[in-house]
């Protein structure tokens, strides 16, 4: 009877795998380059020439490529006057686009799935759903949309057996794109891009067997009660009319406050007993002793083989790096995401995430932290656990060779 309550224990638990994942790549004439950037800049009759200048260098400090992708209307020419059609149209392509794909890749029939989150009518209607379908339409989460949506997901697995669940992840950039001159607002058109991925889970023990990834924990963090951190990123007009994402200089001081009270709850979990009793001792002795050294720290490493860190802006990679004790072989997938396809949002996890396994780097029992910044301010962090050997390209086939 005591052997059988632990075996039921034990099950009690679903766990939430990631079968597979498709991320968005546009086609070429919706290319974005430094030439484009800059005629973009110089249609801008309100900039003065202290605005040029500051954007110019804005595009060179950026970490960003030849490469990205923008909106059709903004590269038309029609950033001015954007309409919901252009919007619908956007998401249209990203969602439908990673979607088509995801489905024809793993042969799961769109009729079994409750799909989430999503613009709901849309999908539901597009791919015949099914009536008892549970969708959830999760807006204004910014760029860490994606964890909360997989945290959602593995949340509901633990009532309903046996499940799909789709997570779509994007953000649409036609309605957003800043046409003043207020230099604090020009940063998003440097930064922001088009991009998006869809992914397919389930807590279907069957099919352990096929998925890449499996979720060990994950760690939600809001600061949103402090008043400089919930300001740092949000979505205002400025004396025009103008609207677009505001970025203030209080947010890499958000950021920071977000990951540290994540981490405290989530480095427990993900590192082994030795090393937080290293810690704890070495703490001990240097406040003892009043002295540092720089094996003071907690060597994240011993629990995490790879990092996949929002690719939010070069400032925030290289923060991130000095903070967690990283080297520019852990940052690389980031920076290279940031590079080639720009901050796509609560997308860009998925497109690091991509590199990795196109680079080949991520074998099975491998662990990988992902850390997720977004408006609010929030740090939504999660392990997962790699289930096989990942070796797909996905959007990199023509990057790496």
């Amino acid at each position: 009877m005591f052997i059988f309550f632990i075996y039921k224990l034990l099950w009690r638990t679903q766990s939430c795998y990631i079968v597979a994942y498709e991320c968005y790549k546009a086609s070429d004439d919706m290319k974005l380059d430094s030439e484009t950037c800059g005629n973009l800049v110089l249609r801008n009759k309100n900039l003065g020439v202290g605005e040029y200048k500051f954007l110019l260098q804005a595009m060179v400090n950026a970490g960003i490529g030849e490469e990205t992708y923008g909106p059709r209307n903004v590269i038309a020419g029609r950033e001015e006057s954007p309409n919901l059609s252009n919007a619908l149209s956007e998401i249209d392509d990203i969602v439908f686009g990673t979607l088509d794909k995801l489905l024809a890749k793993t042969g799961v029939l769109p009729s079994m799935i409750s799909s989430m989150p999503s613009i709901p009518a849309r999908m539901i209607n597009r791919y015949k759903m099914r009536e008892d379908v549970k969708v959830f339409n999760l807006s204004g989460m910014g760029c860490s949309a994606s964890v909360i949506a997989v945290d959602l997901v593995n949340h509901l697995f633990q009532t309903y057996k046996n499940q799909f669940a789709i997570v779509v992840s994007s953000e649409s950039l036609s309605p957003n794109w800043y046409v003043g001159k207020e230099r604090s607002m020009m940063l998003p058109n440097i930064l922001f891009r088009i991009g998006g991925c869809s992914l397919l889970l389930t807590n279907k023990r069957e099919l352990k067997h096929r998925a890449i990834l499996k979720m060990n924990h994950l760690v939600r963090t809001h600061v949103g009660s402090i008043d400089e951190a919930y300001g740092s990123c949000t979505r205002i007009e400025d004396d025009q009319g103008n609207c677009c994402f505001f970025l203030t200089k209080n947010l890499p001081k958000a950021a920071a406050k977000a990951v540290s009270m994540n981490l405290r709850v989530l480095v427990p979990k993900m590192l082994p007993l030795r090393e937080l009793i290293r810690y704890s001792m070495v703490t001990y002795w240097r406040n003892k002793s009043k002295t540092s050294s720089p094996e003071s720290g907690l060597n994240l490493k011993s629990g995490i083989d790879y990092f996949c860190i929002h690719p939010g802006g070069r400032a925030v990679i290289d923060a991130m790096g000095r903070s967690l004790g990283l080297n520019e072989y852990d940052l690389e997938p980031t920076r290279m995401a940031l590079h080639r396809f720009g901050n796509t949002s609560a997308a860009g996890l998925w497109y690091v995430l991509s590199y990795m396994e196109a680079k080949k780097r991520l074998k099975k029992g491998d662990r990988i932290l992902m850390i997720s910044l977004g408006a609010g301010f929030k740090c939504n962090n999660c392990v997962w656990e790699v289930m096989k050997n990942l070796d797909d390209v996905n959007v990199w086939e023509d990057c790496i060779g």
